[in-house]
């Protein structure tokens, strides 16, 4: 059995960006060729619609938790602007009603596990921050100390 190697790059190692460019490439693959220089710069801005989704993956990935959730919602923000082309294209010929179902279909998969990968860095950001939080009264409870008294001072160094 052959041992997957990490990439130097991590984002690479997530599905979400796998399939984002799968869809970037689908987009391409699918549109009607350009008659025009309307249908062309249509396309063009599809395509880079399209391939944003994965450079804010990319993009995010190497940031904090905080940016990249930041980042994958601007890759959401991709998404729904295809959704936008898609209809679009469907209006202007540019592609079938097989196509437009399979790019909402595609689209749908994206949105879900962005969301699910979103959610899944809320809650480890919420257990680092509850951690923190504990470790904090932890070093704060050393510092107390209490005098003759019995009253507890804290002392912090």
């Amino acid at each position: 059995m052959e041992e997957k190697v990490p990439s130097f790059f991590r984002f690479e190692d997530l599905r979400i960006y796998g399939k984002a460019l799968d869809y970037g490439k689908w987009v391409i693959q699918n549109l009607r060729e350009a008659h025009n220089e309307n249908e062309s710069r249509f396309n063009k801005t599809f395509v880079k619609s399209a391939m944003s989704i994965a450079v804010c993956i990319a993009e995010g990935s190497s940031r904090s938790k905080v940016q990249f959730d930041h980042y994958l919602k601007n890759a959401k923000t991709a998404i729904r602007e295809c959704v936008v082309f898609t209809t679009m294209a469907k209006g202007l010929g540019m592609l079938n009603e097989a196509q437009t179902e399979r790019s909402r279909e595609l689209l749908m998969e994206q949105t879900r596990m962005i969301g699910a990968l979103i959610i899944s860095l809320q809650r480890t950001r919420h257990n680092d921050e509850e951690e923190t939080t504990l470790n904090e009264v932890s070093d704060a409870d050393d510092n107390i100390v209490n005098d003759d008294y019995g009253n507890e001072t804290n002392f912090d160094f």
